[in-house]
C-alpha cells in the first residue's frame, strides 16, 4: 500500500467564526517537504454582516501559500505589497526576517453575502534562507501551467509535473498540484518527490483502492507513486518536495530551526518593533508570552 500515514484534520477557529480544518503539523508528521501548515476553509457562505478580516500580524521563518477555489480577498504587507487575491492564482509571501501582513475583504464586497473557499499553506525555509529579506510574489491564475488528460485537468501550481513547469519561485524542490477527477476515473502519480501527501478538497477518492475519508491527508510511503480513483469526481491536492533539513520549532505565526529566535520575534512583535503595513492602524496581540 502506498498510504504511510493517514491524517487528520482538526477545527480551528481563527476569528469571527472564521473556521478552517487544519491538517499540519500533526502528531504523525510534522510536515510534508518543506509543507508545516495546511489550513482548509469553506466552502462557506458567509452573510453580509460578517466579518472575517484578519488584522495585521507577523511571520518569520517561512512562506505563506495562498490559493483560493471561490472568493476574494486584499493582501497587504510591510514591504508595500497591495494584491486582490483571486481564484486559481498562487500567492507567496516570503517571511524570511520578518514580515507583517492583513487579509481583508475587498471593498467590493463588503456588506454583501459572499462565498469563500480556499488553502492556506505556510513553507519552511530551509535553515540557509530562513532570515532572507521579506517579499511577496503574485502568479496570476493564467500563468498557472495546466493539462488535461483522460478523465481529468492537473494545474502545476508549483514545482513540475506531466511535463510543465511552474513559474512561482520555491527556495527547494516545491510540488503542488490542484487536480480534478471525474466519476469512474483514475489517475497514476509517478516520479513524486520524496515526501509527498495527497488531500481531498471535495468528493470522494481512493488511493490504490483504499478510501480516503473527506477532511483527511494521505501522506504517502517515501519514493512511492500512487493510483488515484474517484467514483464520484473529486478534486485533490497534491503537496511534497524534499526533506526538511531539520525539525521546526513553531510559535504562533512563527516558524525557525532556533528556539531563541522565536523568543526574539515574539518580544519584537509585543515590543512592536516590525514595519508596519501602509495603510493599517490595527494589529493582533501576542497571545501568550513564549516561554
Amino acid at each position: 500500500m502506498a498510504i504511510e500515514h493517514f491524517l487528520k484534520s482538526h477545527p480551528k477557529d481563527l476569528g469571527g467564526g472564521f473556521m478552517v480544518r487544519r491538517v499540519l503539523p500533526s502528531a504523525a508528521k510534522q510536515a510534508v517537504g518543506p509543507f508545516i501548515f495546511f489550513d482548509h476553509f469553506g466552502p462557506v457562505e458567509a452573510p453580509a454582516d460578517a466579518n472575517h478580516d484578519v488584522r495585521p500580524h507577523p511571520h518569520i521563518g517561512l512562506a505563506t501559500v495562498t490559493y483560493l477555489y471561490e472568493g476574494a480577498m486584499e493582501h497587504r504587507d510591510s514591504v508595500g505589497s497591495v494584491q486582490r487575491i483571486e481564484p486559481g492564482a498562487i500567492n507567496w509571501m516570503t517571511s524570511g526576517s520578518g514580515i507583517v501582513h492583513s487579509e481583508r475583504t475587498p471593498a467590493d464586497l463588503k456588506g454583501k453575502p459572499r462565498r469563500s473557499h480556499g488553502l492556506q499553506l505556510w513553507a519552511a525555509l530551509p535553515q540557509e534562507h530562513e532570515e532572507t529579506a521579506p517579499s511577496f510574489s503574485h502568479t496570476p491564475a493564467s500563468a498557472i501551467p495546466s493539462v488535461s488528460f483522460d478523465g481529468g485537468s492537473a494545474r502545476i501550481l508549483i514545482g513540475t509535473a506531466f511535463g510543465k513547469t511552474s513559474p512561482v519561485a520555491t527556495f527547494s524542490e516545491t510540488l503542488y498540484l490542484d487536480i480534478a477527477l471525474e466519476a469512474g476515473r483514475e489517475l497514476g502519480l509517478a516520479e513524486l518527490p520524496a515526501e509527498a501527501a495527497i488531500y481531498t478538497v471535495s468528493g470522494s477518492i481512493a488511493i490504490d483502492g483504499v478510501e480516503l475519508d473527506p477532511a483527511m491527508m494521505a501522506y504517502l510511503e517515501p519514493g512511492s507513486g500512487a493510483r488515484v480513483s474517484s467514483a464520484s469526481g473529486a478534486q485533490f491536492v497534491v503537496i511534497g518536495g524534499a526533506p526538511l533539513d531539520g525539525p521546526r520549532h513553531i510559535f504562533w505565526n512563527f516558524v525557525s530551526s532556533s528556539k531563541e529566535r522565536l523568543a526574539k520575534a515574539a518580544e519584537d512583535w509585543e515590543q512592536q518593533r516590525y514595519a508596519k503595513v501602509p495603510g493599517e492602524t490595527e494589529f493582533i496581540p501576542l497571545p501568550k508570552p513564549l516561554r
